[in-house]
């Protein structure tokens, strides 16, 4: 599986909204309800894709260690369960259960959000400040699957610490990578060609 990386989009967008169903708690979700004070991070991931599981330890670990400092934190999935069941919700909210996700881990069944947010692999990050606007969309560190390098989360850490800070974290950002989102309709990938 060829290895996709964060569309490079210009920063300062609003977040857009969403209103999707949390598979741990079952409850509707809007940005609204996980925004934090001091900023809020919109997370792609999924179940089964590797690079995905290589971080997640470090993932729970930052949302654990931020989410009391004002940071705002929520994971989506929007792959295609159909073709991809091992991302449905009910393995989700088993998923969640086993990591003691600290945030709601939302099912974007229409994929819309992943379209609102531009992204393309999971994982994708996405960091907010305390007014909405996009400041980050950068990896998480250097480690992936396989490369040795040790995974400390210290790109997303130090952006995370600007935010709480009340700066803007450098705009210097390298992408995050992983696999690509399964896209239900192939014709709605953002990174395919244009013909």
């Amino acid at each position: 599986m060829a290895e996709t990386f964060t569309i490079k989009i210009p920063l300062g967008f609003n977040a857009p909204d969403f209103h999707l169903t949390d598979t741990i708690s079952g409850k509707s979700i809007n940005y609204k309800s996980i925004k934090g004070e001091k900023g809020t991070l919109v997370m792609f991931i999924c179940n089964h894709c590797p690079y995905v599981l290589h971080v997640m330890d470090e993932l729970v670990r930052i949302g654990k260690e931020y989410m009391p400092k004002g940071i705002g934190f929520v994971a989506i999935n929007s792959n295609d369960v159909e073709n991809y069941p091992q991302d449905s919700p009910e393995l989700m909210k088993q998923f969640a259960a086993d990591r003691d996700f600290p945030f709601p881990y939302l099912y974007d069944e229409s994929q819309e959000t992943a379209k609102a947010y531009q992204a393309s692999c999971t994982p994708d990050y996405n960091l907010f400040d305390a007014n909405d606007i996009c400041v980050y969309r950068g990896q998480l560190d250097a480690s992936r699957p396989g490369n040795d390098v040790t995974i400390d989360g210290k790109d997303l850490r130090a952006a995370l610490d600007a935010v709480i800070a009340g700066k803007k974290p450098d705009e210097n950002q390298l992408p995050s990578s992983g696999c690509n989102i399964k896209w239900k309709n192939e014709d709605e990938n953002p990174l395919k060609p244009l013909i």
